[in-house]
């Protein structure tokens, strides 16, 4: 077995520079008073030294790295002279940083720390776990990213791939699959049953996106399932009202999920309604066990939900929130859909579900109403895309956000990222900078194209991208930037500014970071050589809070996105459709479709699909690598919740933040540390809750993987 290189800065930055005590010891007395034995733990991130001799050790004038078996490859040595610059923040010039860390193989086996592993003599030495060194350095600083270790396998296979966000949508898209079903007849499953299992984020009250490529056509078509503001819903009511509310009646637009879905099943589909629905109808008519994560949703919208006797009957039967475990039957949901899978998606938007809407709405005093669905059509039409590299990618068209992840990839274009290496401090900081640079443009251009004038061509054009890639300084962040002005190529919009951080700025620590949005996603392949991307929400978490009576359907609360601001390109009028965070993916190469994925997560969706992308296409990451891998969310810019705060924050997670948070914030960054992934919590690192589902072009060959979120999971053969 090869002998794993030191990780000197794993040393350095975790140990010395974080631990101002060490390195006063260590430079000005030579002596340090530590406890003996010492231990050092993952939770602690290794914070302490291990030493073995007494309380108070004599040090000589360098010391050097172990591990169990013996002296690393090189015998590295950090030198007393070294110090000044690790108490600087800085790696010791004389060591090469690029060659100081172990790679994090997954097969490198995890030695015990024991006390005859700790050399002794005249200097003071000290031992590093390979298990503690293979788990900081992996995910930040490892020499080959394709090569740390992942803990979900990645599923493979040549007939078919479902990644979704619970076991049992999953399992509803491969009963299709199996029965000779297309992706599209698989994602009308998988849609039916997340309204059973997930409605608390998705499903039939929301709305939704797909990108997909057809094999029989050769071709990739969007799908636009969004609605549009009730005829009711002016903003003169809302300004009156003194704002958007949040939850209630006057919370929903029109739900285009339901349209949207049925735009693709019977447009592309090949199964009825009746096939494709029956896993959904089964599982809401017999139930099934609310699991860990909407089990937290159903305890935490008591009081959203609980004004209304409605949605107490659905979610409390028992006159309490059901836990996990709990068997949740929604027979009136098992009989809407029944309805749908009789009469088809009609029954929602002019039938007997649609008049149910209508009375509860109306009875409620809020904006929507029968005609608003009655007028509802779904869109096929092209979706947008960029070239980088050999790919083409293609994103969800406005009135989606999707032409954020792209504009990023064309600004990040410029820059040669596997030099940086993945998650270093410059790689951070530049797809931060895109990112902002996107999203500041996203504010001021994109909206509902039937109601404005989208300079799509132009925010997407190489020129545009190269005049926003010269607004990034790597020695300084940028204050919530400016848009620019796509139509006359210009980096900065006439009658704006640039404005750079001015210094560094302290680190703040804990959890902070909220992001109340919900939503679901999936990502399909079939034996047919067909590939679908969709993302699908009802916003916030069970939407409006009102479960329609009699339906087991709750709506959406997407009427926030909207803004009143007359300025505004995104303000509400009636009919238009708000702009969208969701945004599905989807990518071609060689003229082979190549990559399926998406995430929920609100303004952090174009960022976690970004940074896993890039993980795929510039490190070499397998799918399930991909989406383990650390992230970051920035958030210097206007949100697209209202009333739109500008939080200016860059969220990290402490796997990554313990390698450039010093560094970032020394740039000017505002970081914010959590002890997990933002935004779910649910691991140390991942990318938001990324299904990605990858096809090699040359082999035919399948591979699925999702992130450490949510419910998660994916099936495949």
């Amino acid at each position: 077995m090869t002998t794993p290189r030191s990780c000197l800065l794993g040393v350095t930055e975790l140990q010395l520079k974080r631990d101002p005590l060490v390195y006063k010891s260590l430079r000005d007395s030579r002596k340090i008073e530590r406890p003996d034995p010492m231990t050092f733990t993952m939770e602690k991130h290794l914070e302490d030294f291990l030493v073995q001799n007494g309380s108070q050790t004599e040090l000589g004038s360098e010391y050097d790295v172990y591990e169990e078996e013996g002296d690393l490859a090189g015998g590295r040595t950090l030198d007393i002279r070294d110090l000044d610059e690790i108490g600087a923040g800085r790696f010791p010039s004389r060591i090469d940083a690029r060659t100081a860390c172990y790679p994090g193989r997954s097969d490198y086996p995890h030695p015990r720390l024991r006390p005859d592993s700790v050399r002794k003599g005249g200097s003071m030495r000290f031992m590093l776990s390979a298990f503690a060194i293979s788990i900081l350095c992996a995910p930040l600083h490892a020499q080959s990213p394709a090569e740390a270790p992942f803990w979900r396998p990645v599923v493979m296979g040549t007939f078919g791939m479902v990644a979704a966000e619970h076991p049992l949508e999953s399992m509803a898209g491969w009963q299709v699959l199996e029965a000779g079903g297309n992706a599209f007849d698989a994602a009308a499953a998988v849609f039916y049953m997340t309204t059973v299992v997930e409605q608390h984020q998705a499903g039939m009250g929301g709305d939704l996106f797909m990108v997909a490529y057809l094999a029989d056509e050769d071709r990739v078509v969007f799908i636009n399932g969004t609605g549009g503001a009730p005829a009711l819903a002016t903003p003169d009511y809302f300004r009156d009202l003194g704002g958007i509310p949040s939850a209630g009646p006057d919370a929903t637009d029109v739900p285009g999920a339901v349209g949207g879905i049925d735009l693709a099943l019977t447009t592309f589909g090949s199964m009825s309604y009746a096939e494709v629905l029956a896993p959904a109808i089964r599982a809401a008519r017999e139930g099934h066990p609310l699991d860990f994560w909407a089990s937290g949703y159903h305890q935490r919208a008591v009081s959203k939900t609980s004004p209304y006797p409605s949605s107490v009957s659905v979610l409390m039967p028992e006159g309490r929130p059901l836990g996990r475990g709990d068997v949740f039957v929604q027979a009136d949901l098992a009989k809407s859909m029944e309805m749908i899978a009789e009469d088809g998606a009609d029954v929602f938007y002019r039938g007997e579900i649609a008049r149910r809407i209508d009375d509860f709405y109306e009875e409620m005093g809020g904006r929507l109403r029968y005609e608003d669905l009655d007028a509802y059509e779904a869109e096929l039409s092209e979706p947008i895309m960029t070239r980088y590299g050999d790919l083409e990618v293609y994103q969800s068209a406005p009135n989606s956000q999707g032409i954020v992840m792209l504009m990023a990839l064309n600004i990040l274009e410029g820059f040669d990222l596997p030099a940086m290496g993945h998650n270093s401090a410059d790689y951070v900081h530049v797809v931060t900078e895109a990112l902002k640079l996107s999203f500041a443009d996203r504010n001021r251009w994109v909206a509902d194209p039937r109601f404005l004038d989208v300079p799509t061509e132009e925010l997407l054009s190489k020129e545009y991208a190269s005049a926003r890639r010269g607004l990034v300084r790597m020695d300084k962040a940028l204050v919530a930037p400016p848009p620019g002005d796509p139509v006359h190529g210009a980096a900065v919009l006439a009658g704006r500014s640039v404005e750079y951080e001015s210094g560094p700025h302290p680190i703040e620590r804990g959890d902070a970071y909220e992001d109340s949005g919900e939503t679901s996603s999936f990502s399909i392949a079939d034996q047919y050589g067909n590939l679908v991307s969709v993302t699908h929400s009802v916003n916030g978490s069970f939407g409006s809070g009102m479960y329609v009576p009699g339906t087991g359907i709750v709506l959406n609360n997407r009427m926030p996105y909207y803004s009143t601001d007359e300025n505004d390109v995104n303000v509400l009028e009636t009919g238009k459709r708000t702009r969208h965070t969701i945004n599905p993916a989807l990518a071609m190469k060689d003229g082979r479709p190549y990559l399926a994925w998406n995430t929920p997560g609100g303004d952090n969706q174009p960022q976690a699909m970004l940074q896993a992308f890039l993980s795929v296409v510039e490190f070499n990451m397998n799918v399930q690598q991909a989406v383990e891998a650390a992230t970051v969310t920035s958030s210097a810019f206007a949100a697209s919740n209202y009333p739109n705060p500008v939080r200016g924050m860059l969220t990290v997670p402490a796997v990554l933040a313990d390698g450039v948070a010093d560094d970032l914030a020394a740039r000017g960054h505002r970081i914010e540390v959590g002890a997990l992934q933002q935004p779910y919590r649910m691991a140390l690192s991942g990318a938001g809750a990324v299904k990605m589902v990858m096809i090699d072009p040359e082999t035919g060959v399948m591979y699925g993987g999702v992130s450490p979120a949510k419910s998660d999971y994916v099936i495949g053969r």
